[in-house]
This record gives structure tokens, C-alpha cells and sequence, in this order.
């Protein structure tokens, strides 16, 4: 029996991982070896390396390692795996937790979840993995520690104001308070300064982000922040597609004489959805065409909270489109 598919799928964590061999063949029968566990570390990628091309049944099979997204634990060993000439899959946490609940095994383990990884690698079509470049790693990371930085200052500040409104204060924790928060904000703005000699240290990245930018209501920390975290839309095909991934994809529910209330998703990727959330809110003011689009969903009755939604996805899509067609905002296209 011929083999149609070469598998290695792999359950990582901070200090191990466990990996599986897998082969599919035109009768749909999976074969997996037996559990293989390596050090998260050189030495276990090397082991790994060696076992997995011993392990080959067809030569003209290529071997696909498969893994899950587990936090940053996954990234040393994807570069290695990509570095080496092979082919990698990374697939999201949701999607291999949902795959198990169809398995009739009522365990987790990390050798069942390595074999579960394998099992769904031979079942699907994956894209491989391709690691992003330096400026778009370095935008990803530093666009994620502004955000977070920006989210403790008002947390801080939140703090600080309900201490003001107490019962007689006390002076040294507003004095501690305010100097903690002027040193987060400077340290924000060092992350924006150095966003911008990095975006314009590469001439058709600047001129793209400029471009985008003359949307009203989208600023650049927006623009960056969504290019960062799709690497510059390198996976996305079609709109619909980044929809969902940003977890803005509609859902139904529906069933026999039941409507339910349809509502998103929010199965996504949160950070895109929080980067143009609040340029929505300044586009329904500011922006002519998607203020007029706001008020005419509220007007049909949306709610408000749902419109704006909707406006917040209108943003995301069109920074794809100006991105893909290289141009300027045609407010009257």
C-alpha cells in the first residue's frame, strides 16, 4: 500500500516535548510509532532531528513536523526544524483541543496529545509554517509591550484616581503612583520611537503604513499593530479569511424553530481586535463614510455596541485591501 502522508507531530512545553511518527495510506489506515520524548533544548532537537529522519517509510514522501502554538515554548524548535530544510506546521491550541474531543480517548497525556497532533496532521491540509522576518519579529514584539504598557498606565491611573476620591489620601502612594506612571509613559513612547526607525528603515514598508494611514481614525500604532500580529497579512488570502482569524467571523444560531441571536465569534486573535476597537469609536465621529455607515446600522435597529463592531471590522478589512492594492484611502471609491 502506497503512503500518502509522512507525519511528525509534536506536543511541546517549557522543558520537553513528545513527538510521534505518522504515515496515512490510500486506505485511510494511520500508523503512529511509539511516544518519543526530547529536551526542549539543542541537544533534544538534534535527537529529534535524527529519529524522525530514521523513521522515513517513503523517500519521496516529504515529512511534515506538526506542533501547537504553545506560547513562545514552540518557536526555538520551529526555527531549528525550518533552519535544517524542513517543513513545519504550527496549528492553533483551540483547533487540536477541539479535534481531541472527537478522539475516543478521555485522557490528556502528553504522549496522547502528541499522537493526537500527529493524528490530526494526517488528516488535514496545513500551511507551512514560515518564520517572519527580523523587522516584522522585532514589530510583533515591540507592538505587543506597548500595548501592554499602555494597559497598566490606565490601570495605574484608575488606581491613582480612586485613591484621590478616598477619605485623606496618602501623599508618598500618590507621589509613587504618579512617578510610576511617568515612567511608563516614557518608556511608551521610547517603544513608538523605536517603531517608527524600524518601519522607516525599510522604504516600502513606511510608504505602505503611510498609505494606509490616510484613513481617518486609523493612526500608525493601529496600522503596525495589525501588521504585526498577521506578519503583514503573508497567510491571508481573502477577507473572510482574516475575519476569522481576528475572531470577527459571524456566528448563527439557529436550529428548527429556534433563532437565536447571531453575534462574532471573538475565537480569534484578540490583539487585532483590541488594535481597532478604539480607532472605531474615532472613525464613527470623524470618519464621513463610516460614520454614515454606523448610523445607518443603528438606524435599522443594531444595536450600538454591535455597530461599532461592525465598524471595527470595516477598519481591519480595509487595512488589508489598502495593503494588497498598495494604495492611498479613496474615500468616494
Amino acid at each position: 500500500m502506497s503512503i500518502l502522508k509522512q507525519i511528525v507531530g509534536i506536543d511541546i512545553s517549557m522543558n520537553t516535548f513528545n513527538a510521534r511518527f505518522g504515515t496515512t495510506d490510500t486506505k485511510q489506515d494511520c500508523v503512529l510509532s511509539s511516544d518519543q520524548s526530547y529536551t526542549n533544548a539543542l541537544s533534544g532537537f538534534k535527537q529529534l532531528l535524527k529519529w524522525a529522519t530514521k523513521s522515513i517509510v517513503s523517500a519521496d514522501i516529504p515529512i511534515l513536523f506538526v506542533m501547537e502554538a504553545t506560547g513562545v515554548y514552540y518557536q526555538q524548535l520551529a526555527y531549528f526544524l525550518v533552519e535544517n530544510k524542513c517543513s513545519v506546521a504550527v496549528v492553533l491550541p483551540n483547533k487540536i483541543k477541539n479535534y481531541c474531543k472527537s478522539l475516543s480517548s478521555k485522557s490528556k497525556t502528553d504522549p496522547l496529545d502528541a499522537a493526537a497532533i500527529t493524528r490530526f496532521g494526517l488528516e488535514r491540509q496545513l500551511t507551512h509554517w514560515t518564520p517572519p522576518t527580523e523587522t516584522l519579529k522585532a514589530l510583533h514584539t515591540l507592538s505587543r509591550e506597548y500595548h501592554a504598557l499602555k494597559s497598566t498606565i490606565t490601570e495605574i491611573k484608575n488606581q491613582r484616581h480612586a485613591l484621590v476620591s478616598s477619605f485623606e489620601p496618602l501623599a508618598s502612594t500618590l507621589k509613587r503612583k504618579g512617578h510610576l506612571i511617568t515612567m511608563l509613559e516614557k518608556q511608551a513612547r521610547q517603544i513608538e520611537q523605536e517603531l517608527h526607525d524600524r518601519v522607516e528603515s525599510d522604504v516600502n514598508l513606511s510608504q505602505r503604513v503611510e498609505n494606509i494611514c490616510t484613513v481617518k481614525g486609523l493612526g500608525f500604532m493601529t496600522v503596525v499593530s495589525v501588521l504585526a500580529e498577521t506578519q503583514c497579512f503573508q497567510h491571508v488570502t481573502k477577507r473572510k479569511q482574516l475575519a476569522s482569524y481576528a475572531g470577527y467571523d459571524v456566528v448563527f444560531n439557529d436550529s428548527g424553530m429556534k433563532k437565536g441571536k447571531t453575534s462574532i465569534s471573538k475565537k480569534g486573535n484578540k490583539f487585532l481586535r483590541n488594535a481597532v476597537f478604539m480607532p472605531a469609536l474615532a472613525a464613527c465621529r470623524y470618519n464621513p463614510q463610516l460614520k454614515e455607515f454606523y448610523n445607518r446600522l443603528v438606524a435599522k435597529g443594531k444595536n450600538k455596541k454591535l455597530a461599532l463592531i461592525a465598524v471595527a471590522r470595516k477598519l481591519l478589512l480595509l487595512i488589508y485591501t489598502l495593503w494588497k492594492n498598495n494604495s492611498v484611502y479613496d474615500p468616494n471609491y
